[in-house]
């Protein structure tokens, strides 16, 4: 048996994944992937066990993986646990997708295995082909710098073992070896995204480049490294730029001057204040003409001073900036609830303001939902000219102590999908060409 052993021993090392003291839960569908995992595992000589999953949606072909991981366990004297889900009557009960509800019963499921028997971690077999597929399909929809990390080795009680890995590297591990697998079928269709990038889109980017997966991997590191460099820095500048006066925070805008590069710089040390980029381009394009101008955030005011800038919190009162994973069915925002329904019919909600249907397919999760912010723009209904937020409010005549009130639906991308009980932004709506939606209600509570 041929195994990287050492390779694979020393990415866990130096990511700091778990250690030889604990055991660990290793997820397992019976693909190639989770079984070479359970393999390199064995044989690096930590202590695991397998958990798999029957979502009972592919019939006897889920029940053929099922009966292969438990017989894999047992070849190798490995503890098993199996479970059962009825993924359709869960997804239906909780108005979500088939795709989240089973991703919800696996997690739930995993992390209760996890605090139940102690295990040190969850072990998923992602490898290199996955991370770029995902932050390809980040740069497709919109991402920051965070988006081009891709996927983290270790997130909380969740590692990855395998990103050290290509898929041809695993590929050839399990030929060279002889170690048998299952395929899910559904691995084959490009009907979903990441299938379409895997099948069509990677290959011919690899015609450019025959060493992508290592040229990504190189990349994946560097822009890891300039996450954690531009943290550090902008800590730096939090601790000599800014100042406290009683409920006051102040910048010397001499020093906002230096900045270098100034807009990312400003960004990242007004973001805990809430404001966006937006904003910032503004106090920027503001700071040798407009003294007195005031910038606000969902929970700040930035009054641009003399010689200074002037950070206030503004109501105490205002809701805080919640974020919706693609999971989530219902989120609390301020004195509302907003409901999430996931559907397959292109449902159109009309004459319904605390209602409201998006295409799914342009939403960029995490999405947010919190307060206006000055420079808010956004496209109303059936417009295809954008529209100042403020000016939004100001021709129906909404109250100014309100405003922080209303609860705006975000996109990943930082457009607006729905000022909600209002208006939902054009960009966003159900169309003739739309294959699946995603309904949002608003319930004052």
């Amino acid at each position: 048996m041929m195994l990287p052993i050492k390779k694979f021993t020393d990415f866990i090392d130096q990511n700091r994944l778990f250690d030889h003291k604990g055991a660990v839960l290793a997820a397992v569908s019976g693909g190639m992937d989770s079984v070479l995992m359970v393999h390199l595992l064995k044989a690096a000589g930590y202590k695991l066990a397998i958990a798999h999953c029957n979502f009972q949606l592919r019939g006897d072909e889920a029940l053929a993986d099922q009966a292969f991981v438990k017989a894999l366990a047992h070849q190798n004297n490995i503890p098993f646990y199996t479970i059962n889900f009825n993924t359709r009557e869960y997804a239906a009960q909780n108005k979500m997708s088939i795709q989240m509800a089973a991703r919800e019963l696996r997690y739930n499921w995993f992390e209760q295995l996890r605090e139940q028997h102690q295990y040190a971690a969850i072990a998923l077999a992602h490898h290199q082909n996955d991370a770029i597929e995902t932050i390809l399909l980040n740069l497709v929809r919109g991402t920051g710098i965070a988006g081009l990390h891709g996927i983290l080795p270790k997130n909380g009680w969740l590692v990855r073992p395998l990103l050290c890995f290509t898929r041809n590297e695993i590929e050839n591990l399990i030929k060279d070896n002889g170690f048998t697998y299952v395929e899910d079928s559904s691995n084959a269709s490009t009907k979903y995204a990441r299938n379409k990038l895997r099948h069509e889109v990677i290959p011919k980017l690899r015609e450019l480049n025959p060493s992508l997966e290592n040229t990504f991997q190189n990349n994946l590191e560097r822009f890891k490294d300039l996450e954690t460099l531009l943290e550090l820095r902008t800590e730096e500048l939090a601790a000599k730029l800014l100042s406290r006066a009683g409920d006051e925070t102040h910048i010397a805008i001499a020093e906002v001057k230096k900045l270098n590069p100034q807009r990312l710089l400003l960004y990242k040390l007004l973001q805990p204040y809430g404001f966006n980029e937006a904003v910032v381009n503004d106090i920027i394009s503001a700071l040798d003409k407009h003294s007195g101008r005031v910038f606000e955030s969902p929970t700040h005011q930035l009054l641009l001073d003399r010689d200074k800038l002037i950070i206030t919190s503004t109501d105490k009162n205002a809701p805080e900036t919640i974020n919706i994973a693609e999971d989530d069915t219902l989120v609390h925002f301020g004195s509302y609830l907003l409901n999430i329904l996931h559907d397959d019919a292109p449902v159109i909600i009309k004459d319904n303001p605390m209602a409201v249907s998006v295409d799914a397919v342009k939403l960029i999760f995490p999405l947010t939902i919190r307060s206006w912010q000055q420079s808010d723009v956004f496209y109303p209904i059936g417009m295809k000219t954008r529209k100042k937020l403020s000016d939004f409010f100001i021709g129906l005549k909404v109250p100014v102590h309100q405003k922080t009130q209303i609860p705006l639906l975000i996109n990943g991308n930082g457009e607006i999908i729905w000022v909600g009980g209002y208006r939902p932004d054009d960009r966003y709506k159900v169309t003739e060409n739309t294959k699946k939606v995603i309904i949002f209600e608003l319930f004052k509570v």
